[in-house]
C-alpha cells in the first residue's frame, strides 16, 4: 500500500514537471532566435541540428578515408622524413578542427591522437622491415574504428538534456565504444609484439612506441567516457530500480 501511494505521488510529480520542462525548452529556443516558436518546432530544430552534425561527421569520415588512401602512397624513407610527415599531418589536423563547432572540436582534439597514429604507422611501413605490411593493416583497422567512435562520442556529447534526465545516458553508444576499445587494445598488443620483433633503427623504434602510447592513452579515455555515460541514470530507470526492491 505504501509503495502504491509513493508511486502515485511520484507520478504526479513527474506529470507536473513535464509542462515546466517543456516551457524551459521553448524558452531556450525562443531566446536563441528571438521568435515565438512552438515546442514541436523547437524539436524539429534539434533534430535538424543533430542530422547536420551526423552529416558533417559522415563527410569528415569520407574525407579522412580519402586522405588515408592518399597517405598510403606516401611512405617515409628515413627517420627524418617520418618526423616531418608526422609534424605536417599534426598541423593539418589542427587546421581542420578550427572549422568545427565546439563539441565536434573537443571530440576531434582527443581522437586526433589515433588519427595521427594511423598516419604515422602507414608512413613508417618501409622503415620497420618485415613487419611493415602487418603494421599498415592494423593501422587501417584503427582508422575504421576511430571514425566509428567519433560518431558515437558526438552522439553522447550532443544528447538532449531532457532525454538524459528521463532516460539516462546513451548506453547504446557507450557499449559500442567499449567494444571498439576492447578490440583496439587487442590491436595494440599486436603492435607491441611486432615492435619486439622489429629490426629497425632506435629512432624508428622510439617513434613507433610513441604511437603505441598515444593510441593506448586515447583508449583509456574512451573507456572512462563510456563507463561514465552508462552510470547516468534517468528518472525512469530509478523508478524501475526502486520497484524491484
Amino acid at each position: 500500500m505504501k509503495k502504491i501511494i509513493t508511486f502515485l505521488l511520484v507520478f504526479i510529480l513527474i506529470t507536473s514537471m513535464v509542462p515546466i520542462v517543456g516551457a524551459q525548452i521553448s524558452h531556450e529556443q525562443k531566446a536563441g532566435d528571438g521568435n515565438s516558436e512552438s515546442g514541436q518546432q523547437g524539436q524539429d530544430v534539434d533534430q535538424g541540428q543533430q542530422t547536420q552534425i551526423e552529416q558533417e561527421t559522415q563527410n569528415q569520415g569520407e574525407q579522412e578515408d580519402i586522405m588515408v588512401q592518399q597517405k598510403e602512397q606516401l611512405r617515409a624513407g628515413t627517420a627524418l622524413e617520418l618526423k616531418n610527415m608526422i609534424q605536417e599531418r599534426q598541423q593539418e589536423m589542427n587546421q581542420e578542427i578550427q572549422q568545427f563547432k565546439k563539441q565536434q572540436k573537443e571530440v576531434y582534439q582527443n581522437q586526433n591522437q589515433v588519427r595521427l597514429a594511423v598516419h604515422s604507422l602507414l608512413a613508417m611501413e618501409d622503415l620497420v622491415g618485415g613487419i611493415g605490411p602487418k603494421l599498415s593493416q592494423i593501422a587501417r583497422e584503427f582508422d575504421n574504428s576511430v571514425q566509428a567512435t567519433i560518431e558515437r562520442e558526438e552522439k553522447i556529447q550532443t544528447r538532449n538534456s531532457i532525454i538524459k534526465f528521463f532516460m539516462g545516458g546513451d548506453k547504446e553508444s557507450a557499449e559500442f565504444i567499449e567494444q571498439e576499445v576492447e578490440q583496439n587494445l587487442e590491436r595494440i598488443q599486436e603492435i607491441k609484439l611486432l615492435k619486439d620483433s622489429c629490426a629497425c633503427e632506435v629512432e624508428i623504434e622510439t617513434l613507433l612506441q610513441e604511437q603505441i602510447d598515444s593510441v593506448e592513452l586515447e583508449q583509456n579515455r574512451l573507456k572512462k567516457l563510456a563507463q561514465a555515460e552508462k552510470q547516468i541514470k534517468g528518472i525512469f530507470e530509478r523508478l524501475l530500480s526502486w520497484f524491484r526492491i
